[in-house]
């Protein structure tokens, strides 16, 4: 209208403004890496575990690996009790990652060798559930609250550490994710997004 003041336009570029909260987010996370190996390194008693222990960052986020070693292993064979000394080192990584918002995803993994229950009874699918469940127990026991937590899933061997030896004591180990925002994204848009055949079924003449 003739008078009016044009108010300035501010063009807001989201692309630029995603990759800055990616970058300070990526930031954030190798924070919390730095801080678990300070953590272990300056303790006597977990500092013993470091070999046994991997942390990279990933798609997904930070990811906290805890493999396995042939004296000194994570779980007796077949069990899903955590061994005195694992409990140490989850309790204190729970305590650290109280410190960041993001939400967690445990996978826990087992070696190839088959399960004396057989595939149709308790196998390494429920093994490796039942160990990445109780590592999450201990990591609560660690301050982590319940909520931070979105997924437990068990993969048996599905994902070997170690691709060459399939039976390698370094495939058995529980995977904590400190997941990015993009990985939760994902997750929640999955869950939300209905399978293709029932929008197929639902527009097709029979469905009516």
């Amino acid at each position: 209208k003739r008078g009016d003041v044009d108010a300035p336009k501010k063009t807001i570029n989201l692309a630029a403004l995603k990759a800055e909260q990616k970058r300070a987010e990526t930031a954030r996370l190798q924070e919390i890496k730095n801080t678990i190996e300070q953590k272990i390194d300056a303790s006597e008693k977990l500092r013993g575990l470091s070999s046994q222990i991997r942390l990279d960052m990933t798609r997904d986020g930070l990811r906290i690996q805890i493999v396995d070693d042939q004296n000194r292993p994570m779980f007796d064979s077949g069990s899903a009790v955590v061994k005195p000394y694992m409990r140490d080192l989850l309790r204190e990584i729970g305590a650290i990652l109280t410190e960041v918002p993001n939400l967690l995803t445990l996978e826990g993994h087992t070696d190839a060798t088959p399960f004396s229950g057989g595939e149709r009874g308790y196998s390494n699918w429920e093994l490796s559930a039942d160990r990445a469940n109780a590592s999450r127990r201990e990591l609560m026991t660690g301050g982590l609250s319940e909520n931070r937590v979105l997924r437990v899933q068990g993969l048996a061997y599905s994902q070997p550490f170690d691709r060459e030896g399939p039976t390698s004591p370094a495939n058995r180990r529980i995977s904590i994710i400190v997941m990015n925002r993009e990985a939760e994204d994902r997750v929640f848009r999955t869950a939300v997004e209905p399978p293709a055949a029932e929008e197929d079924s639902a527009s097709s003449p029979a469905a009516h």
